[in-house]
């Protein structure tokens, strides 16, 4: 097992229309406005941008995302991500009862100096660090649809 790759799935129900919910996740630029963890998005042009994130623990990530799918009929953004993490990110969005589900899913590994070498004692702490990071990103996305 590589202890440096990850796997995340973050399942999302919310109650705004799937266009809605598309239309707030495919302004990556927006999200630092709703989602505290977001701290900077420098767009680099229309389909690339240098995302910093930092959740619980003091130390931030950046990463450069390369939009490989934007398909808003199949309720689809999928990144491609490099730099501190390395791998793709993909949100789905789809009719979830009166609202949406936004599924995030994430496949990555991480080029982190300190994080590589904190692997194996660090790994259940760096889950749940993007455990806490999601469950907020979803609560400043649910303020920020009721706002709009």
């Amino acid at each position: 097992m590589d202890w440096n790759q990850y796997r995340f799935r973050s399942l999302w129900p919310l109650p705004a229309p799937p266009a809605a919910v598309y239309g707030v996740l495919e302004r990556p630029e927006d999200y630092p406005r709703w989602w505290r963890q977001v701290k900077e998005v420098t767009r680099l042009d229309d389909t690339t941008g240098v995302i910093r994130v930092r959740s619980v623990l003091p130390y931030d990530m950046t990463f450069t995302a390369r939009e490989v799918r934007h398909d808003p009929a199949a309720g689809v953004l999928e990144t491609a991500l490099s730099g501190d993490l390395e791998g793709w990110a993909r949100w789905t969005v789809t009719p979830h009862g009166a609202g949406s589900l936004a599924r995030y899913d994430q496949v990555v590994g991480v080029h982190k100096p300190l994080l590589r070498r904190l692997a194996v004692p660090g790994r259940p702490v760096f889950r749940a660090n993007h455990a806490l990071m999601m469950r907020s990103g979803r609560r400043g996305l649910l303020r920020h649809l009721r706002a709009v």
